[in-house]
Formats: structure tokens, C-alpha cells, sequence
């Protein structure tokens, strides 16, 4: 039997789609094998949203043909999409297939013959192809992507060059896709996109249109929203969110800078007055919930007064943690133009700094969360004799390994917190 491995850098985009493929190869007699293991196959789903995750695409490859210089090795995704030049160099690489074409690898490999321009990236320009994929690999919860692309264009980002122009299946073709979910047993669907708020705009729908249908399907006991644009969640989206059967009282809504001269230059959507009043509004229908976001540290124009006021910002919302990213120049964005180059050890003060703040938000969360009534779905992993579990409102918990216990939705309270690397609640089940 032929074996195909698999590794996944950046988003849960990513991982729906490489989910979707090892699906798709397992189904025509592939067998999945851990990515440091001897394959026939490596499909490498690359990232491009910092100099890094670049990086890190490149060292896995080289690994990839070190493991087996007699496999086919494809690079697919966002990297090889903007920067398929440079994969080109790296001897051993078989395919270097962009956003438009990843979905048929499997196709290519089965029949060489199909598929001439294996390195042939084709550009996404106003590509209005969509392909609907979830994750399955996880027996408690999948990733479903329900939108691509970006119509946005900020001045940082280099996304909208990989992925293309924002669009989506109709909310009718999407609840069925999410009916397709439920046969897999899991309890749990993440909806993944790459600006979620804008779902359903080319078939004149919204994403809010979306979640009051998905919160139908009755075998889907929670929905997380992966990340939602500030200016696209709306009171109304909030108030059905807290009065609904499934949708969590879990958000992710991106700030990338606390200075409205930064959003500004960032050319965002909404200023630090419109973020504020979104999360004083959800914490005022949910006043447990958990509200994350995303920020970047050092941009271009940043000055030191701009993060002062930033950090000021921060502390003054109820944030629960911060995704911290250190600005990192994308080729092809209009940030390159930009006066006032922050220097890089600065911009890692800066993010550590940032860190810090998200550690001591986080601690604030937890705690005052203590002594609570949660509801947690059961992980299958086990250590230390420990299973794991997140609640509703993403506070991971942990109790004695109980098989019994896995993909099951119980309430539990949160009664010690264990402070460290993996802060983490013990709890009783009610």
C-alpha cells in the first residue's frame, strides 16, 4: 500500500484543507503515516504570513527529501503560491502547486498524464473557485472552512495574493456541507476562513444568515467562530450568539494594533473606539466569555509613544489573550513603502512585551472564571494519567483518564488552576 505523509504550517484553514486531502488519499488506498516516517508521498501545505513560516516551509521540505529522496514531494498552499521561484530550487521537489490547483494533487499523481505545468503556479487574480473542506482527523472536532480569500488588502498582509478575492458556497450549499460534518460523529466544528465576516457576499447572504441556519443541525452540539473582523460582527450577531442552542461564548476577533494612527496606516477597517464597544457588548450578554485576538508588534510608522498607547489600549479592554505576531515585511504589500522602519530587536521587545500582557490577561481570564459551572467536550489524549478538555469558554480543564469520558459534553467545575507552560484547571464533573 502506498503511504503519504503530510505537515501543515499556519492556519486552521490549512489544516481543514490538508485534512480534506488525507481523506481523499486514504480513499483511493494511501495510508497515513506520521510526517518522520519513510513516505511515498509528502505533501508539505505551506504558509506565507511571515519570513518564518517561509523558513520553516523551506526546512520542512529539505526534510521531506532527506527522509526519501525517491518520494514525490509536493508543495502546496500560500508559499508556493507567492513564492513558487523559490521552491523551484530546492532539487527533489516534484510538484509546486498554488491555491488554485492544491486540490488536485491526488489527480496529478494518479494520472501524470493530466497535469503538464506540475510547477506551473497559476495567479489567483479574481479566481472565484471555492472548495469547501473540514477536517476529520480529530475525533472531537473539525475545521470547517466556509470562506476564502480577502477582498481587504492591508497594507501588512500578503494573504490576498495567495488566496485570491473573498467568496464562499450559498448558505443552503454550506448547511448541507455541515450536514456531511455530522456523519463523522464529532461534537464540535470550528468555521474557518480567511475573513469569515464576509461569508456569503457574492450570493447577496451573510455570515449571520449562515450561523442561525448551522445552528439548526441539532447533532452539532457546539460552534467556534475561528476569527471574525470587528467591523463584520454586528450587535445583532452578538445578541443571537448569546441566546443560541450551539455557538460558544468563544471569539477571535483581530486587532492587530491598539493606535488608531496604526490602523490607520494598516488601512483596517474600524478605529480602537469601535473594537472597544464590540467587546463591552459581548461582555455585557456573556460576561464569562472568551474574547482572543490577534496583534502585531513593530510595524512600519509604529513609534514608541503609538505601542505606549497600544499597550495602554489593551489593558483597558477585556481581551482574554493576544496571538502576538512581529511585523515581518511581505513582499508585494504597500507597508514596503512605508517611513519609519521599526529595527527588528525593537519590534521582539516590543513582542515580547506584548507576550507578557497576553500571559497576565490570560491569568485575569482563568480566574475569574474559578469556582464556575462550565461545559467541556473530552479530548482523547492522555498524560499523565490526565485527559483533557475544553470549556465553552476555551478554559482548558483536566481529570483522571476516563475512555468512557471522550467526545462527551459534560458540565464540570473549575475548582484548582495549575499555573505554568500549560495552565490548566482540575475540575469535577457534575
Amino acid at each position: 500500500m502506498n503511504t503519504v505523509a503530510i505537515h501543515t504550517l499556519g492556519c486552521k484553514l490549512n489544516f481543514s484543507e490538508s485534512s480534506d486531502l488525507a481523506r481523499r488519499f486514504v480513499e483511493n488506498g494511501f495510508r497515513v503515516v506520521d510526517f518522520k516516517q519513510k513516505a511515498d508521498v509528502y505533501i508539505i501545505n505551506t504558509c506565507t504570513v511571515t519570513a518564518l513560516a517561509e523558513k520553516k516551509c523551506r526546512n520542512i521540505i529539505r526534510q521531506a527529501i532527506a527522509l526519501n529522496p525517491d518520494a514525490i514531494v509536493a508543495a502546496i498552499g500560500c508559499f508556493a503560491q507567492n513564492n513558487a521561484q523559490e521552491i523551484e530550487k530546492i532539487e527533489g521537489v516534484d510538484y509546486i502547486l498554488g491555491n488554485n490547483d492544491k486540490h488536485k494533487l491526488l489527480d496529478y499523481i494518479l494520472n501524470p498524464s493530466c497535469g503538464d505545468a506540475h510547477k506551473k503556479v497559476l495567479p489567483m487574480g479574481n479566481n472565484d473557485v471555492f472548495v469547501p473542506t473540514y477536517s476529520t482527523g480529530d475525533r472531537t472536532r473539525s475545521f470547517f472552512k466556509v470562506q476564502d480569500g480577502c477582498n481587504y488588502f492591508c497594507t501588512y498582509c500578503a494573504i490576498p495574493f495567495a488566496r485570491g478575492r473573498n467568496r464562499s458556497l450559498n448558505v443552503e450549499d454550506t448547511v448541507a456541507k455541515a450536514w456531511e460534518i455530522t456523519q463523522h460523529g464529532m461534537k464540535e466544528v470550528v468555521l474557518t476562513g480567511i475573513n469569515t465576516g464576509e461569508f456569503g457576499a457574492l450570493h447577496g447572504q451573510t455570515f449571520f444568515d449562515l450561523i442561525k441556519e448551522l445552528d439548526r443541525i441539532d447533532p452539532i452540539l457546539r460552534y467556534r467562530i475561528s476569527s471574525i473582523e470587528p467591523n463584520l460582527i454586528t450587535n445583532d450577531m452578538i445578541e443571537f450568539i448569546a441566546q443560541s442552542r450551539a455557538f460558544l461564548p468563544h471569539f477571535h476577533i483581530p486587532l492587530q494594533a491598539g493606535s488608531d494612527e496604526v490602523l490607520k496606516l494598516m488601512h483596517r477597517r474600524y478605529d480602537t473606539k469601535l473594537y472597544a464597544e464590540r467587546l463591552e457588548k459581548i461582555k455585557s450578554v456573556m460576561p464569562h466569555a472568551c474574547i482572543a485576538c490577534d496583534i502585531i508588534a513593530g510595524f512600519t510608522g509604529e513609534t514608541d509613544q503609538m505601542f505606549d498607547d497600544a499597550c495602554h489600549f489593551i489593558h483597558s479592554i477585556p481581551i482574554s489573550y493576544l496571538h502576538v505576531f512581529t511585523y515581518s515585511e511581505r513582499p508585494g504589500t504597500k507597508s514596503l513603502s512605508h517611513t519609519g522602519k521599526v529595527p527588528v530587536n525593537k519590534r521582539r521587545e516590543r513582542s515580547r512585551i506584548l507576550h507578557e500582557i497576553s500571559e497576565n490577561k490570560k491569568l485575569q481570564f482563568y480566574k475569574e472564571n474559578e469556582g464556575t459551572i462550565r461545559y467541556a467536550l473530552w479530548e482523547s489524549d492522555k498524560h499523565n494519567g490526565y485527559m483533557y478538555a475544553f470549556t465553552d469558554n476555551y478554559i482548558k480543564v483536566r481529570t483522571k483518564y476516563d475512555e468512557s469520558l471522550i467526545n462527551e459534553v459534560t458540565p464540570v467545575l473549575l475548582t484548582k488552576l495549575n499555573v505554568g507552560n500549560d495552565d490548566v484547571y482540575d475540575c469535577e464533573i457534575k
